[in-house]
């Protein structure tokens, strides 16, 4: 029996595809939806919009017959409606994914869904990632956090930490099979060890003793979860130099509403002592988040400007039904919201063409190559286009002084 991986949303979500697939021992993965027997849908349910894609996606599958088994986040919020609807053979939640072999083995329909979440966490090392330069490494799952326009931590559970041998083992898998750089993530990855006596500024020294292992990206973090122990740790040269920061907005009543425990004083400050070592900074941004006046959003651009930031991943409030928030009026249109993320947008592409103007030397990590240009990524998580004649680059470290900068890229020819 042939089956299909349909993955939808976060980085966390495609770990847990992979573990799945390392999990499935009797049956072939294909990456053809139409050659498989079944189709695993890794559900996202972060906004009503995610729900409606991962529906129609369903909806398609089950017009042409296929057989679907449905997990992810999206089980607590529709797996239950598509079951009733049999679109759907069968559902079941995190907290089973590495029973997937026994469970596809089902001949009755099925829907696997615990009562209440527990502290459950995956023990499967995954041997293969299909890539050869990073991986994503999972450190934790779950989020402790209440912000009003937020559905995950009622489906994926309080946070919770991977054990710390676990993840260095995977590690040091992944670096004996030549990958040279990981991407720490999970639901909220600042809070990491916070179950377990440890921290992330701890696992993250004790990874840059695993040999081939270049450099430590990690996923978003919240403002109040960077303590001095980690400031001290972004002086060692494993880590990535860009860090992405989730403010989330910059108006304190707009922090207030969403229920945040960031500030915008205490941000900037924060921000400021980061960029002062040398670093790219990214940001999320909720674009017209109800409550979200004219007035309030004047000052909260003007705050927002003022901010060392060289990456932005803005987007227009979605409202997610089950949440505080979707229980508000939206005061902002469209139109006016687009208008919104433009100006954030376009503010945050200055920041990012002078911060790299700025700088004299990158080390790159070669991802790919299309058509006779290779990319990747630098330090500061800004790409570069490379021209060479040289033999394959791809999956090698690059030092780079002689560069040109240009506002849509890096681009150098050695």
């Amino acid at each position: 029996m042939k089956v299909f991986f349909k993955t939808f949303g976060c980085r966390t979500n495609l770990f847990d595809t992979q573990v799945m697939k390392d999990n499935l021992k009797d049956y072939i993965v294909v990456e053809n939806e139409d050659l498989a027997d079944i189709i695993v849908v890794n559900s996202c349910t972060v906004t009503n919009g995610a729900d409606v894609g991962v529906r129609q996606y369903v909806n398609k599958m089950s017009r042409q017959g296929k057989k679907i088994v449905f997990t992810g986040c999206g089980v607590k919020t529709q797996g239950q409606v598509l079951f009733d609807k049999n679109l759907i053979f069968g559902s079941f939640s995190h907290r089973y994914k590495e029973e997937i072999n026994k469970i596809l083995k089902n001949n009755q329909r099925f829907f696997y869904q615990e009562s209440h979440l527990d502290s459950h966490i995956d023990k499967t090392i995954v041997t293969d990632f299909g890539v050869k330069v990073r991986s994503f490494i999972k450190i934790q799952e779950g989020c402790d956090f209440s912000c009003s326009y937020c559905i995950i931590p009622s489906v994926r559970g309080k946070a919770r930490s991977h054990q710390e041998s676990k993840i260095l083992e995977q590690i040091k898998l992944l670096a004996d099979n030549g990958i040279k750089e990981v991407v720490l993530t999970g639901t909220n990855v600042g809070s990491y060890g916070k179950d377990t006596e440890t921290n992330l500024a701890q696992l993250i020294k004790k990874i840059s003793y695993i040999q081939g292992i270049k450099r430590v990206r990690v996923g978003s973090l919240e403002p109040l979860q960077i303590d001095e122990e980690f400031l001290e740790l972004l002086d060692d040269g494993i880590m990535e130099k860009h860090l992405h920061i989730a403010l989330q907005h910059t108006h304190d009543k707009m922090l207030e509403i969403m229920n945040r425990r960031n500030r915008v004083r205490e941000d900037r400050l924060l921000l400021e002592k980061i960029a002062q070592k040398g670093f790219g900074i990214g940001t999320d941004f909720i674009v017209a988040h109800p409550g979200e006046s004219s007035e309030i959003w004047k000052e909260a651009l003007l705050n927002f400007k003022a901010l060392p930031l060289t990456h932005v991943h803005p987007f227009i409030y979605s409202k997610r039904d089950g949440t505080p928030s979707a229980k508000l009026r939206i005061d902002v249109d469209g139109h006016l919201a687009k208008e919104r993320l433009h100006e954030i947008n376009e503010s945050v592409l200055v920041s990012n063409f002078h911060f790299r103007k700025q700088k004299k030397k990158l080390q790159v990590l070669v991802e790919s190559q299309q058509n006779g240009v290779y990319n990747g990524l630098d330090q500061f998580f800004n790409r570069i286009y490379i021209t060479s004649q040289r033999q394959n680059l791809i999956n090698q470290w690059i030092e780079l002084e002689h560069y040109e900068v240009k506002k849509e890229g890096n681009y150098a020819e050695i």
